[in-house]
């Protein structure tokens, strides 16, 4: 499990640096990697050619950086709708029409990048390699696309084809070239304006699709069929590299879990029914002064017998969360500025050194760093774990100087409780919104320090707290109380094992309604900048609500590489790549 985590965390660096990469090239600041595609904001973007797939986990980095820069340089260089009004209908056309001016605008990189250039000729290699060993370039269609691939690249970009695949398309290239060579050349000679580079785009797509349709005709019935089945099965291979439906970029604003029909519907955005019944509770008064005493006990013979290091965490958290600040002057220096005051020194004493000043600096942690823990029921498996990370983290947070806050969610009762009672006497009115009372949990403010909270975050044991969960409202209240303080950087992270659910919601409004709510709120407060949203996923990877996110084992009990790592990914900025692996890990 250990070394799929560092697996995960190598490719998730790799992704960051990708995507930086991008957003300098584009100028993009909403650019990132979301389970390994380029997204802005939340929305994936659509890729355009078969060459900018790539899989983290087994591309190398000169790939994966070549994906991206063509990515930044589509972007860049080519007028989506414009693209999207020339676009041929049919699938072959429109195949060769995408790949054409992808290659185009990876043709415009900027003077001076040498790398940049030959990370884009790594990529499509690499591409030309995998389809290659593929077997789709056996078939008549596949042979014919690979080959218009790797001529019209040649002839744009001016690198030779691939050497590796030069004789299996030397025969084909021979037949088409006299057919094609018109175009070619007018490709090379528009390819800096796309309007221009189009015409032969097009038509250099549709001799293409001609081909392939006059090779069919020519076949009798009992060979075509059999062809058909050969040719739509290279064509759908071929096309899965990329997108190639006009609106599926467009559908892809809708969340990754569901689309939610309701909110749009209702014309009213996301609200709830009734807020009567919310409240805002702190559980250790919930619970006898003898039974806390109990569980604050049980937590601390867990923590007791990880034999974590606190002090070394401390210590590394703050090397992670601080930021060196001015602190006034450091006197008596044998260099620096020369301290006016200690002139007098050298004229009793030339050989006195110590007549400089130098500016002293001091790290300070101006953070504040928030929990919000998912109290559903289904957290109740994960709680003891879950409360031995977060007590250990807030104790190390406390002595590195960082203010901190332990929250929880959960519903004040189980499929809507009063709320859905009013909602039910009121004539079931359609699209009624949330239908829960909600609990938000307070286990330790940001005014309190661990030692005097430390008996109200051991309620996380009280059973009868977990119920359901609106994760939106939540994050939101959360942030509220973040942005109250005056730190310069708020991280909020919460704790997770799955997605929201209240049923009384999901039945009178769909399954996604509080889902596409929580993605709203996750990427509201992304966009904005106001509070770094993290998620914590316990044995689940949420990165379909959170741009950054980590998912932890917690079957077994946290220890030192696993706190190791999170010092990593809490003291990584957004945009930045995470360090769970660089020195501040190591140091612990």
């Amino acid at each position: 499990m250990t070394s799929d985590r560092q697996a995960l965390r190598r490719a998730e660096q790799r992704e960051a640096l990708c995507a930086a990469a991008a957003r300098a090239l584009t100028g993009d600041a909403a650019l990132h990697y979301r389970d390994g595609r380029l997204c802005r904001d939340l929305r994936p973007l659509p890729l355009h050619a078969p060459h900018l797939r790539t899989n983290p986990q087994v591309d190398d980095f000169a790939s994966l950086r070549g994906a991206a820069d063509g990515a930044a340089l589509r972007l860049m260089h080519s007028d989506p709708q414009l693209h999207s009004q020339l676009c041929p209908g049919d699938q072959v056309e429109r195949l060769v029409f995408e790949l054409l001016e992808q290659v185009r605008c990876e043709t415009q990189t900027p003077p001076g990048m040498p790398g940049l250039m030959q990370n884009l000729r790594d990529r499509f290699e690499a591409w030309s390699r995998d389809f290659y060993r593929s077997g789709l370039a056996e078939d008549h269609l596949g042979i014919l696309l690979y080959t218009v691939a790797q001529i019209s690249w040649s002839r744009l970009t001016g690198w030779p084809v691939l050497e590796d695949t030069e004789d299996l398309i030397e025969a084909t290239r021979a037949a088409i070239v006299p057919a094609l060579g018109v175009s070619l050349a007018g490709l090379r000679r528009h390819r800096a304006e796309q309007g221009a580079f189009a015409v032969h785009a097009l038509e250099l797509a549709r001799l293409v699709g001609e081909m392939v349709r006059a090779a069919r005709a020519e076949q009798v019935q009992a060979q075509d069929d059999l062809q058909d089945t050969d040719d739509d099965k290279a064509r759908t291979a071929f096309s899965l590299w990329f997108d190639v439906e006009d609106n599926e970029h467009e559908d892809m604003a809708i969340a990754l879990t569901g689309d939610n029909r309701v909110t749009g519907a209702s014309d009213q955005g996301y609200r709830a029914y009734t807020t009567r019944y919310d409240r805002e509770i702190c559980p250790g008064s919930l619970v006898r002064k003898a039974l806390l005493s109990e569980f604050r006990e049980r937590l601390d013979e867990r923590i007791a017998a990880l034999g974590v290091n606190v002090a070394r965490l401390a210590h590394a958290l703050k090397a992670a969360l601080a930021i060196t600040q001015r602190d006034g002057w450091s006197f008596g220096e044998e260099h620096g500025r020369i301290d006016g005051r200690r002139l007098a020194q050298l004229v009793s004493s030339p050989a006195e050194r110590r007549l400089f000043r130098l500016e002293r600096h001091t790290p300070l942690a101006d953070c504040a760093v928030s929990f919000l823990i998912d109290c559903s029921g289904s957290m109740k498996a994960h709680i003891e774990p879950v409360a031995i990370m977060v007590d250990v983290l807030t104790r190390a947070l406390d002595q590195a100087g960082v203010t901190t806050e332990v929250l929880g969610f959960t519903t004040g009762a189980w499929n809507g409780g009063r709320a859905r009672l009013d909602w039910l006497a009121q004539g079931r009115p359609r699209h009624p919104g949330r239908l829960n009372e909600t609990s938000h949990l307070v286990f330790k403010d940001a005014a309190t320090s661990w030692r005097s909270a430390r008996a109200d975050i051991a309620a996380l044991f009280k059973a009868d707290l977990f119920r359901e969960g609106v994760d939106g409202e939540a994050v939101d209240w959360a942030c509220a109380r973040m942005l109250a303080r005056a730190q310069a950087r708020r991280i909020l992270i919460v704790i997770s094992d799955g997605s929201p659910v209240d049923s009384a919601t999901a039945q009178a409004n769909d399954a996604y309604y509080l889902d596409n709510h929580l993605k709203e709120v996750v990427a509201r407060h992304e966009a904005s900048r106001d509070v770094e949203v993290l998620g914590l996923g316990v044995g689940l990877d949420l990165s379909s609500y959170y741009r950054r996110c980590l998912a932890v084992d917690l079957s077994v009990p946290p220890d030192m590489k696993l706190f190791a790592e999170f010092v990593g990914w809490i003291g990584a900025r957004a945009g930045r790549p995470p360090s769970g692996s660089g020195s501040r890990a190591a140091s612990l």
